[in-house]
C-alpha cells in the first residue's frame, strides 16, 4: 500500500502548507490510476488559504464560510459551461459551450481560472501563496481573457460574475455598508451587548468575555458579525425560516440543569473526549465549520475515487448548504442573544468551589466556579458570539445531512488518529486516541456533543442546532438537485457574453 497526499497534485503548492488534519491523506493502491481531481487540488489550496488567514485574524467562522461557498460556486458555475445539463448560478445555461469542447482538460483549466480569481478576492492577503500555486499548476495568472469560447475566458467570466453578485449581499466585505466603520466585514447593525467583561447585568444575554491576549495582557471579545443574518443565502426563503425556539432562561430548572451537565462533564474528561473537542474545533489553523465538513467531503472524494464531475457537485453543495446553516444559526443568535457556561457557570455557582478542569496539565482539581474554565486554550475561552443554537451542530447537521443525500447513504465509515491534549496542553503529556465516524449522522451529532465536552455550549444549543441544520439541508437540496440536471430557474440570469 502507498500513499498519496491529495495535496501533493503539484509538489510545490505543499511546501507552504498551513494546515493540517488527521484525515488529510488518500491511501492509493499502487498501480492505481485514480488521482484526486482538478476541483479536490483548488479546495485544498482554498482551506491553506483560509487556514493561513486565521492567525492574521482569529477564527471567523462566519466569513469562512462565505469564502468558501464563493470559490466553490465560481469553480462549479465554470464547471457547469462544460457539463451536458448542470446549469449555474448566475448565467444559468447561457455559458453552455458546444460538445466538442466539453473535454476534461476544459474543465480543469475552467475551474482553475476560476478558482484563482475568487480566491485572489476572497483572501486578498494571502495572493502570493495563491498566485504562487496557481504558476506552479502551469498556468498564467495575468491571463485576464473572457473569450467565452476559451477556457480561461469561462473561468474568468464565472468568477467575475460570482463576485459582482457576492460584493454586496450583506457581508459587508468590502466595508461600504452604511453604518458600518469602513471595515471590511464590519457590522452595520448598531449591535451593543447588554452585558459588559466584568459586569453581567443579564445573565441570559450574552456577556463578551475578557481572554488572554497572548502577550500578558487582555482582548475583550466583540460579537463576531452580528449582522450576518442578512446575507444573501443560497437557498433559504428567509433568514428566520428556522428560527429556533424560545431558549431556557435562567429562572427555569433546564438551564440550571444543563448548566450543571456541561460543568459535570468538563470536569471528567477522557482522553477520548478531549480528542473530540480538539478535532471538532479545528485549532490555531482552524478552516471553521465549513472548511472542516469540506475536508471531510474530501475524505469521502478518497473514499469513493470521486471523479472530477462528482467532486465539483459536492463541493458546491456542501459549502453553500454550509453557508446557509451559518446565516440561520446567526438569525437565531443574534434575536435570543443567549450567553454561555462561562457567564451561567459563574452566575449559578459565584465562589462555591466546585470540580473543574484546571488548565494545562492540572486535571480535574477544586476550583471557585469564578474561575472556571472551559477545556480551551487561554487565548480562546468561548467563541465570541451567542450560544443558541450552536453553529458547530447548525453546520455539521446541514452538512452531513448533504453529504447522506449526495452519496445516498449515511454510511462514512472513518477514522481520525491524533494525540488528545496536543491543542489545548501543549508541552504536557498526551494520550493517542482514535476517534471512529461510522456515519455522516454520527459525526455531526459528535461534533455537537464536543461543545458541551468543551465547554462552550449547554444541550439546547446542541440540540436545536442539529434540527435547524437538518432543516437547511432539506430545504437546500431540491435547488441543488435543479443546478445539478439543468431544471433551476436563474433569476436574472445574466446573457451569454460575446466572444
Amino acid at each position: 500500500m502507498k500513499t498519496v497526499l491529495c495535496a501533493s497534485l503539484v509538489a510545490a503548492m505543499s511546501t507552504s502548507a498551513a494546515w493540517s488534519s488527521a484525515e488529510h491523506e488518500c491511501p492509493v493502491e499502487a498501480g492505481d490510476s485514480w488521482r484526486p481531481s482538478a476541483a479536490y487540488h483548488w479546495l485544498d489550496i482554498a482551506l491553506n488559504a483560509t487556514a493561513h488567514e486565521v492567525p492574521r485574524f482569529g477564527a471567523r467562522p462566519t466569513i469562512i464560510s462565505r469564502q468558501l461557498a464563493i470559490v466553490e460556486t465560481a469553480s462549479y458555475d465554470a464547471w457547469a459551461a462544460y457539463d451536458d445539463i448542470a446549469v449555474g448560478t448566475r448565467y444559468g445555461g447561457n455559458l453552455r459551450r458546444p460538445g466538442p469542447e466539453r473535454t476534461e482538460a476544459n474543465k480543469q483549466t475552467a475551474i482553475a481560472y476560476a478558482a484563482f480569481r475568487a480566491m485572489l478576492d476572497q483572501f486578498p492577503t494571502e495572493a502570493d501563496y495563491i498566485t504562487d500555486a496557481f504558476v506552479a499548476a502551469g498556468f498564467d495568472p495575468d491571463d485576464m481573457n473572457l473569450d467565452p469560447a476559451s477556457p480561461v475566458g469561462i473561468g474568468n467570466l464565472a468568477a467575475a460574475a460570482v463576485l459582482d453578485y457576492r460584493h454586496h449581499d450583506g457581508a459587508n466585505q468590502l466595508g461600504d455598508e452604511p453604518g458600518s466603520d469602513g471595515e471590511a466585514y464590519s457590522q452595520y447593525i448598531m449591535y451593543r451587548p447588554v452585558n459588559g467583561p466584568y459586569e453581567v447585568i443579564d445573565p441570559d444575554r450574552w456577556q463578551p468575555i475578557p481572554a488572554s491576549d497572548g502577550n500578558g495582557g487582555v482582548a475583550v471579545q466583540t460579537w463576531l458579525t452580528p449582522h450576518w443574518y442578512r446575507v444573501a443565502s443560497f437557498g433559504l426563503e428567509s433568514p428566520d425560516q428556522f428560527r429556533a425556539p424560545p431558549p431556557p432562561v435562567v429562572a427555569s430548572e433546564q438551564l440550571m440543569a444543563e448548566t450543571e451537565q456541561v460543568a459535570q462533564m468538563n470536569a471528567d474528561l477522557t482522553a477520548d473526549q478531549k480528542a473530540l473537542v480538539e478535532f471538532m474545533r479545528d485549532g490555531p489553523a482552524s478552516t471553521g465549520q465549513a472548511g472542516h465538513w469540506l475536508n471531510l467531503s474530501q475524505v469521502v472524494s478518497c473514499r469513493d475515487h470521486n471523479d472530477l464531475d462528482t467532486d465539483m457537485k459536492m463541493y458546491f453543495a456542501v459549502a453553500n448548504v454550509a453557508m446557509d446553516a451559518f446565516i440561520a444559526s446567526w438569525e437565531s443568535k443574534i434575536y435570543y442573544d443567549t450567553s454561555r457556561p462561562w457567564t451561567l457557570i459563574r452566575h449559578y455557582f459565584g465562589d462555591e468551589v466546585i470540580e473543574a478542569w484546571g488548565g494545562p496539565g492540572e486535571g480535574t482539581v477544586p476550583l471557585e466556579a469564578s474561575r472556571w474554565m472551559p477545556y480551551s486554550p487561554a487565548v480562546f475561552p468561548t467563541p465570541p458570539f451567542a450560544g443558541y443554537p450552536s453553529g458547530h451542530s447548525t453546520v455539521s447537521a446541514a452538512s452531513a445531512d448533504t453529504l447522506r443525500r449526495f452519496t445516498g447513504s449515511d454510511h462514512f465509515g472513518h477514522q481520525v488518529r491524533l494525540e488528545a491534549g496536543s491543542l489545548t496542553e501543549p508541552g504536557h503529556s498526551t494520550t493517542p486516541v482514535t476517534l471512529d465516524f461510522p456515519t455522516f449522522t454520527y459525526t455531526a451529532e459528535q461534533a455537537g456533543i464536543s461543545r458541551l465536552y468543551g465547554g462552550y455550549h449547554i444541550q439546547a444549543d446542541n440540540l436545536e442546532g442539529l434540527v435547524m441544520g437538518r432543516h437547511v439541508a432539506e430545504q437546500d437540496w431540491p435547488l441543488l438537485e435543479a443546478y445539478f440536471n439543468g431544471t433551476a430557474q436563474v433569476s436574472g440570469a445574466l446573457p451569454a457574453p460575446q466572444g
